[in-house]
């Protein structure tokens, strides 16, 4: 691993032991999570893959040449792509209409966590705002790996951790990795700092996304 990637990945050691730990993974593991909670937990990843895919688009208009803009763009779409694919056959088999899947309220740590990736998209440096995006991308990686590796006796759980432990999924992380390490390789060490600042504060978003599941959190007022 490059110097600067294995810096961002150590910095969130911590955050990602937390991730390994949570109830909701171990959960889809043994097969224990509560279909309820995994239900509110896809519900919410609607929402959120919607705008993270338009926070690819506009993260690729940042960037400094064609390749890296259409690589985003098409991750952009690919993520919708994945929520109408993926999404549509969890919700068929809840009974779940698209209107009814539209009209689900978005949670509090959703759309904290999507407002915080499309302001810092729009108005951070490209090399921070590429760091916030990263965990999305690099955590559910290592996650799939690992829950592929343990397995799972329900259906529906198999299903979506072989979509994050696949080989195809593994190949779009590496891309985006690759292009953090580029962007990386000019930057002074303050600026370097500042993209382990954003993969901190976006990976503790990704524990945040467990826990809204595992609680099936709803708005206190």
């Amino acid at each position: 691993m490059a110097a600067l990637l294995d810096s961002l990945w150590q910095v969130a050691v911590p955050i990602y032991a937390k991730i390994e730990e949570h109830p909701f993974l171990k959960g889809l593991t043994d097969g224990t999570l509560p279909e309820e909670s995994f239900r509110y937990y896809v519900l919410q990843d609607a929402h959120y893959l919607r705008d993270f895919g338009r926070g690819l688009a506009l993260l690729g208009t940042r960037t400094g040449n064609d390749d890296d803009f259409m690589m985003f763009c098409q991750h952009g779409a690919n993520a919708i792509m994945v929520e109408r694919a993926l999404h549509a056959g969890f919700f068929k088999a809840w009974g779940l209409s698209a209107a009814e899947v539209a009209a689900t309220p978005v949670a509090p740590t959703c759309l904290l966590y999507t407002s915080y990736l499309l302001r810092v998209a729009h108005e951070r440096p490209f090399h921070e705002a590429l760091a916030a995006f990263l965990p999305c991308y690099w955590i559910y990686r290592e996650v799939g790996k690992r829950l592929t590796a343990a397995g799972s006796p329900h259906p529906l759980y198999r299903q979506w951790i072989a979509t994050y432990g696949g080989e195809e999924f593994g190949a779009v992380v590496k891309q985006v990795l690759a292009v953090a390490e580029r962007a990386a390789a000019p930057l002074t060490e303050a600026q370097r700092d500042a993209m382990r600042a954003q993969f901190v504060q976006a990976s503790r978003f990704e524990w945040m996304f467990w826990e809204m599941g595992w609680q099936r959190q709803g708005w206190p007022v």
